[in-house]
């Protein structure tokens, strides 16, 4: 069943946004332009611009018309994690080991996300590898997160990273076996609203933000060999972790 027009419309748009065809604080064309391109009605039009301002992509202003918001600068917020291993590989958080990929991951080619790009070191709009995956829980099949990993194309085109099946212990043992380990990673906590896609695949009541994980892996050098998106419900996650005292802190309090 195709989605509607408006809808339509609201991906296209999107897609130009993240190629950089409209960049930051520039302005949407109008929506009698918009809806005279794409041979729809103006109400038609202001529909896919409102599905844009949902997902936090555009914003009106006034005298301005609909610009494209920019990234939003993000303060770090720390906090002490673990990698563990298991038979199948590197994990990085107990509570979502069992969980499985309930389908075969999608590969592809295609630009990162505006924020993500410059963490991986490459333009807005170029094309890297991108690896696409639906973790649920193994016996009701339920989907619990989506996780996409971008690679850069100069590292994974013609191996075996761009393949569905990377073998054991997935892309993190491949890339330690082509040479670029250990490994180190770091994460960033953040949240945002989610796409209509992403909303669908997780079954994401209207309104829920998306919990996201961003986790960038680098080579012992500082060499950026991937980032993974890591989106769940915001109504049903929360990130949680233990509070240890900094020396000075040291009770009892005077």
């Amino acid at each position: 069943m195709n989605a509607p027009a408006y809808r339509q419309v609201a991906a296209d748009l999107h897609a130009a946004i993240e190629r950089g065809d409209y960049p930051e604080g520039t302005t949407l064309p109008k929506l009698e332009d918009i809806a005279r391109q794409y041979g729809i009605a103006k109400q038609t039009a202001r529909e896919a611009i409102s599905e844009l301002e949902h997902e936090g992509l555009v914003e009106p202003v006034r005298r301005r018309g609909t610009v494209v918001r920019p990234a939003p600068a993000r303060l770090r917020l720390l906090r002490t994690r673990t990698v563990y291993r298991d038979e199948r590989g590197y994990y990085f958080d107990p509570a979502a080991q069992p969980w499985v990929a309930l389908e075969p991951p999608t590969i592809g080619w295609g630009p990162a996300p505006r924020d993500l790009a410059p963490v991986l070191g490459v333009r807005p709009g170029e094309d890297v590898l991108v690896r696409d995956r639906v973790m649920g829980d193994p016996d009701t099949r339920a989907p619990k997160q989506l996780a996409t990993s971008y690679l850069p194309a100069p590292l994974a085109r013609g191996t075996r990273l761009a393949e569905r099946d990377t073998g054991p212990g997935g892309i993190y043992d491949l890339l330690e076996q082509m040479g670029h380990g250990p490994l180190d990673w770091h994460e960033g906590l953040g949240a945002r609203m989610p796409s209509p896609k992403e909303a669908q695949r997780l079954a994401l009541p209207k309104g829920v933000p998306l919990l996201r994980a961003v986790r960038t892996t680098s080579s012992p050098a500082g060499t950026v060999l991937e980032v993974n998106d890591t989106r769940m419900s915001g109504d049903a996650f929360e990130f949680g972790y233990a509070i240890t005292r900094d020396p000075s802190a040291a009770a009892p309090a005077r």
